[in-house]
């Protein structure tokens, strides 16, 4: 008789390495220390018969080799002979909290680091225990070569390893699904790591009946013919004697035919038989966790999901979203554009090391605000350095950009040159501070109350610009600095004005300030003023009127629909912690309906108009934790909010100030729509998404809840045929649409809370001190622009910049080429969103996503502002790693491509 065939079974082996979470990350790098020295002696002596798998991530070979460098050779070593399985991401992230520029980023440092150590990254597409899963992922894993993912959260799968998932773009991923504790399956069931006291070695055969009976298991839910084993858990290493009982197990097994390989190989053969995967899921894997923990543990999955992260710490994400941006949409695209026109170089490594410790910031336990405080110290000061990087790199490559405009500056005269970080034409009112040298002249109205300095501004035409007056500050200092000489001090006087631009896209504008003779009075018409009342103000576009309580009317003026009670601030108690938003059953939730409010106009003009609206709520001081009610004692809480409409603008901008003086809370602003709708859409990693505004019918059946709170990257729209409302936010990344007969938009402001793992309490999470928020909403007509609604999101983010140089001062920057006052270096026509631009390998990369669900067509316009010489540039689409897809034809300065359903497209330009 012929013996049966033996089904194939992978063991691999690896640790779950949160790099900070239960304590910092010095505290776990001495752990890790200890780990990798026991692993690499085993895979030198040859007690572990194959390879270890740095988690998914690099950055522990980079922890280890800085307390290790002695090793280095040997680590380098064992990465070329497969032995260490390195990547593909640098550091594990969350999918939900961090860009989708980032996560590319990310992977292609981790991709990076493991052939720098010799070896190849792995391929395997590993997002064990990230809190949800984004709709681009397959795709994102596409664009660097990862054909196969690895997961666990999101995902309620009883009883099945593998499925395929279709992302937003119809990318197909075959997937294998982790078991009922995940990652940790094979360490909970078999190696018993759970267990604090005793070791399953010493009870050998126990091991052996528990691993038998896990093979088993695995054999029944998986689709293809080779069965996966992963060793791995929070945190732990391996045990040398338990492996070579489980192997000397295994060797006996007429069943199954085990080898210590990696998730590799594995996935080579799970993609030799993905026809077998009948299982299809599709787009965002965010199911929250629905069976009950029962004793039976093969067909019940015990995954979270997690949701609350994304409103935990909101200063961690506001850091986040800000250096992002500084990255993306200021010094990288500014530097690549003033090395192409002036020569201005930068050396390539600013980018690489701020890069590193902004994404060293993205581990999941990271940035979702989900670890002690000390960890998240710890992330303040690195998102300092990512900011402090780009800041240097933005500022050096605008100001060489603003000298090189040709022309001098004389000493009555101040060159203003206003940046335009989006690939569109910004025409709008914007608001600059000047820096007005103290010498110049002044005026004064009446009896000399108030010195103003007196200024004229003309535009890169050489015309007279109108600007309305908002504020100064006088006698502030700056240092100009020289490269051979000591800092200088510079006194200016600070006046913050209004005034129409128009700014090319990716480009920048000159203004001339030019001081006017002494006494002589600057002014322009301030009729017609946008305030209407002491209460109100209107633009061609919207009006707007506060109420007593502080909340807005906006009327559309174009379909005469309003929105009452917009700005309505809503505070509920959190007994959670970072990881969720904890609902207690004696809440009680305040609105500011019947708050009092004090408003005042603040601005007012023809260009612009903003009120100031302070609204007071009085709130509980905290959850008591002895009788699990809010505080009987009240506290005034003051929400202080900026209104601003400019002319020409179709939407309200809004700038919210909180001095948190309570605990254990949380706080939303809400937007009521009126909207007749079932679903909304909101932005994700290069996607837009449709929910259900209602939950699951079923919702009281699920372990872990679905709450009404979902993600966004920027912006959530709900709306009928004829209206709705957008609500657009900078690095908020939590909002909803409630399900109740307003349909309003409720955005998370923050949350305060006490609980962090594995401590009595810290005080942290409570969110104390000031915070501030910037958002806007804008009435719509029906369904929303979706690229203007990210472009938006873009603009909120970014902002303009401006570069203001004297004569002294332009000396200083000046190096080759003579520019334009006025020109644009990239523009971007059709409904895509770009995401990046940068210079890379001596070539420009631009990226860029379609939002829309069905095909496009986007032309890419390569601008000049002269200086140096120009060619007809060659034009590819790339993947994420660089590799060529094909050649595009450049005509008339455009290049033109085709971009499929929310398909993201690289191209390089050389």
């Amino acid at each position: 008789m012929s013996t049966p065939k033996k089904r194939p079974v992978h063991y691999t082996l690896s640790t779950h390495w949160d790099r900070e979470w239960r304590e910092p990350a010095q505290g776990i790098r001495y752990a890790l220390v200890g780990l990798m020295d026991r692993v690499i002696a085993g895979l030198e002596d040859g007690r572990l018969k194959g390879p270890f798998q740095t988690d998914g991530q690099s950055i522990l070979i980079d922890d280890y080799l800085e307390i290790r460098p002695e090793r280095r050779a040997q680590v380098e070593r064992l990465a070329r002979e497969g032995k260490l399985v390195v990547g593909p991401w640098y550091s594990m992230p969350d999918e939900l909290t961090v860009s989708g520029e980032s996560l590319i980023r990310n992977l292609l440092v981790g991709r990076q680091a493991a052939r720098a150590l010799g070896g190849e990254p792995s391929a395997a597409g590993y997002v064990p225990d990230m809190f949800g899963h984004t709709s681009q992922l397959p795709q994102i894993f596409a664009g660097v070569g990862i054909e196969v993912g690895y997961v666990w959260r999101g995902i309620n799968l009883r009883a099945e390893r593998n499925f395929i998932w279709r992302g937003a773009d119809g990318t197909e991923l075959p997937c294998h699904k982790f078991g009922n504790v995940g990652y940790g399956t094979f360490a909970h069931q078999v190696n018993r790591g759970h267990e604090p006291d005793g070791n399953i070695e010493d009870r050998p055969a126990e091991l052996v009946r528990l691993a038998r009976e896990f093979l088993d298991q695995e054999a029944a839910a998986t689709a293809v013919d080779a069965i996966l084993v992963h060793d791995a858990c929070d945190h732990q290493e391996w045990s040398p004697k338990r492996y070579e009982l489980l192997f000397a197990e295994f060797a006996k097994s007429r069943k199954y035919r085990v080898v210590h390989t990696s998730l590799d190989a594995y996935l080579r053969e799970l993609l030799a038989q993905r026809d077998r995967i009948k299982t299809v899921l599709e787009g965002e894997l965010r199911a929250a966790g629905r069976d009950h923990p029962v004793a039976d543990v093969v067909a019940h999955c015990n995954q979270w999901v997690i949701p609350g992260v994304l409103s935990s710490r909101v200063r961690l994400k506001q850091a986040n979203a800000r250096c992002q941006t500084l990255l993306c949409h200021w010094a990288e695209p500014f530097s690549a554009f003033a090395a192409a026109a002036v020569g201005a170089e930068f050396a390539p490594g600013f980018f690489e090391t701020a890069w590193r410790w902004l994404l060293q910031n993205h581990a999941h336990d990271s940035i979702d605000g989900c670890s002690p405080d000390q960890v998240h110290k710890d992330m303040e000061f690195r998102f300092d350095q990512c900011r402090l990087i780009a800041e240097k790199l933005t500022v050096d490559a605008t100001c060489r950009l603003a000298a090189n405009v040709a022309g001098e500056v004389t000493k009555d005269e101040l060159r203003v040159t206003v940046f335009n970080p989006l690939p569109r034409e910004f025409a709008g009112v914007a608001e600059i501070t000047l820096e007005i040298p103290t010498t110049w002249p002044a005026f004064n109205e009446f009896f000399g109350f108030e010195p103003k300095p007196g200024f004229a501004v003309r535009d890169a035409a050489g015309k007279e610009v109108p600007y309305q007056r908002l504020g100064q500050t006088m006698n502030r200092i700056r240092q100009r600095i020289r490269p051979t000489k000591f800092p200088e001090a510079v006194m200016s006087h600070h006046v913050a004005v209004g005034l129409f631009v128009r700014i090319p896209a990716h480009g920048y504008t000159t203004l001339t300030v030019k001081a006017v003779a002494a006494g002589r009075p600057t002014r322009y018409p301030a009729e017609p003023a946008l305030a209407t009342s002491d209460r109100s103000m209107a633009n061609e576009f919207l009006a707007v009127a506060v109420a007593s309580n502080g909340s807005l009317t906006l009327t559309d003026r174009r379909s005469g629909r309003e929105y009452s009670r917009a700005l309505t601030f809503e505070d509920g108690a959190d007994i959670g912690d970072g990881w969720y938003h904890g609902i207690g059953v004696n809440d009680q939730v305040f609105t500011s309906a019947a708050s009092s409010a004090d408003v005042a106009l603040v601005h007012n003009g023809p260009l612009l108009a903003t009120f100031r609206v302070r609204t007071t709520m009085n709130v509980p001081a905290e959850f008591l934790a002895d009788g699990m009610v809010r505080s009987g004692k009240f506290t005034p809480m003051t929400m202080d909010s900026l209104v601003t409409l400019r002319a020409g603008q179709d939407h309200v901008e809004i700038r919210t100030t909180i001095d948190n003086p309570v605990d254990d809370h949380r706080v939303r602003v809400l937007f009521p729509s009126g909207a007749k709708a079932d679903t909304y859409l909101t932005d994700t990693a290069f996607d837009v998404v449709e929910r259900p505004v209602a939950l699951p019918k079923d919702n009281h059946e699920y372990r872990e809840l679905n709450v009404e709170t979902q993600p966004q990257q920027s912006w959530t729209a709900v709306f009928d045929a004829k209206g709705g409302l957008a609500v657009v936010a900078d690095g908020l990344l939590e909002t909803a649409v409630r399900d109740t007969p307003e349909r309003p938009v409720a955005l998370t402001l923050f949350r305060g809370t006490r609980r962090t793992v594995f401590t009595d309490g810290e005080p942290g999470g409570q969110m104390r001190g000031a915070l501030s928020f910037h958002y806007a909403v804008m009435p719509l007509r029906g369904a929303p622009d979706r690229a203007r609604l990210c472009e938006l999101g873009q603009q909120l983010a970014a902002g303009l910049r401006t570069v203001q140089l004297r004569a002294a001062d332009v000396l200083i920057h000046r190096t080759t080429g003579t520019l334009l006052p006025e020109a644009g270096f990239l523009r971007l026509e059709g409904p895509a969103v770009m995401t990046s631009v940068r210079e890379t390998a001596g070539a420009l990369e631009i990226r860029m996503f379609n939002p829309q669900d069905k095909k496009i067509s986007a032309t890419v316009r390569l601008g000049s502002a002269g200086g140096r010489e120009k060619r007809t540039p060659e034009v590819q689409r790339i993947d994420f790693e660089g590799n060529p897809l094909g050649s595009l034809p450049v005509v008339k300065g455009g290049v033109t491509t085709t971009l499929k359903p929310k398909e993201i497209v690289t191209l390089r330009v050389k």
